[in-house]
């Protein structure tokens, strides 16, 4: 019996992929979850127990919390990276690192196919399809979903008729949790008007009515501590984070963009800590680095982000960019303030020995101490030197 590694998250899509691929296709099914931080160990109990219910050969878990943190989301920080200016590729990027894990798992068992629930209107396909190629060519990769063109109710449907036993009215919703945020689809993103219902989204709101501060303390651009307490790596950071700002609402939204394939998509997440992190680091970041830091690091990031976006991590380039982002933290250090309230934030400022906003050089709109009005006219009569010929010019001409 030939086999088939599955990347397997327990969803509609992939238990409807285990039962097919054993029962229609006669397949020795492997499934393999890849936990890059959406789930608990009773939640990946389950999930091992709901695959060899269906009747999958071997489960295996992976933990990739802390190298997912460490190969992308480092990254994502220290770019202050937000897809048109909205999503923080909670989704995008994590599908990355399982597509590797899944890819480095068939080469252990030695499988010859490899198999992903996506469907074909979305950008998992492209990216799980093109690690594999690039990872484990030669490999027959196996997409039932996006093969046989399923709506979620014909999936619904047959596995009903299998005799599965699932929540189904859960899975009227395609939720994918991880470290950097959770997404969430359902009948209304697949229209370009509409929000999703309160019981929608998987963290749901207990502090209405309440605010509070937080501080966040920044070392070379990671987070080593929240609310002055410490930890042994920033993914446990970012989880704490996530726990206190998650319960206000906050970072709930809907990213409308564009997919790899060519069409527009809406689909709704909740990012509370990756929101407050990325605002908070970028606050600190606007104090200690120069104009032309801040500008380079703004330029690289969109396209970072893109690229990641759509797929592109094993793109020699992306390493580059990582090595100036890592460069560019070396003063970005300190502790950046934030309020919380119900659905939003504010940042209240930052506390930095690196601060360039420093009352010894002079105050913003008011006097300075590092120059004079003379200084400043003679500056300003060379800085504007060319463009006063370009009009100069421009006006002679016209005699």
């Amino acid at each position: 019996m030939e086999k088939v590694v599955l990347g397997f998250s327990g969803g509609l899509d992939t238990t409807y992929c285990v039962k097919y691929l054993t029962e229609d296709k006669g397949l020795e099914v492997h499934s393999v979850v890849v936990n890059t931080g959406g789930f608990s160990e009773e939640e990946l109990k389950k999930i091992e127990a709901h695959a060899y219910a269906l009747g999958v050969k071997t489960h295996t878990t992976v933990d990739a919390v802390k190298g997912y943190y460490d190969s992308i989301i480092k990254y994502l920080i220290y770019g202050n990276v937000l897809k048109n200016n909205t999503y923080p590729l909670s989704v995008s990027a994590e599908r990355l690192s399982q597509a590797l894990h899944i890819a480095a798992h068939v080469k252990k068992l030695g499988a010859n196919k490899v198999a992903h629930g996506s469907t074909g209107a979305g950008n998992d396909q492209v990216r799980f399809d093109m690690i594999f190629q690039i990872m484990i060519p030669g490999v027959e990769i196996l997409t039932p979903i996006r093969d046989l063109q399923l709506s979620r109710e014909a999936e619904i449907t047959y596995l009903k008729e299998k005799g599965v036993q699932m929540n189904f009215e859960k899975a009227a919703y395609s939720i994918n949790k991880g470290l950097w945020g959770t997404s969430v689809g359902g009948k209304e993103t697949l229209q370009s008007k509409g929000i999703l219902p309160e019981s929608a989204w998987p963290t749901p709101m207990t502090k209405e009515g309440q605010q509070e501060e937080i501080m966040i303390d920044f070392e070379k651009g990671e987070i080593k501590s929240v609310n002055n307490k410490k930890f042994n790596h920033p993914t446990e950071a970012i989880q704490f984070i996530q726990s206190i700002a998650g319960a206000y609402g906050i970072g709930r939204d809907i990213h409308v963009g564009d997919t790899i394939i060519g069409i527009k998509g809406r689909v709704g997440f909740e990012a509370a800590g990756p929101m407050v992190i990325l605002k908070a680091h970028h606050a600190l970041e606007k104090h200690v680095l120069t104009k032309w830091q801040l500008a380079w690091k703004d330029q690289l990031a969109q396209f970072y982000g893109s690229w990641l976006h759509e797929g592109q991590i094993l793109d020699p380039v992306m390493r580059d960019i990582e090595s100036y982002f890592t460069s560019a933290q070396e003063q970005v250090t300190g502790t950046v303030s934030i309020q919380l309230h119900p659905y939003r934030f504010q940042i209240i400022g930052i506390e930095s020995a690196n601060d360039l906003m420093s009352a010894k050089f002079g105050k913003y709109g008011e006097m300075n101490t590092g120059w004079t009005g003379n200084d400043v006219r003679g500056f300003t009569k060379i800085f504007g030197n060319q463009v006063s010929i370009f009009h100069q010019i421009k006006e002679s001409n016209k005699k």
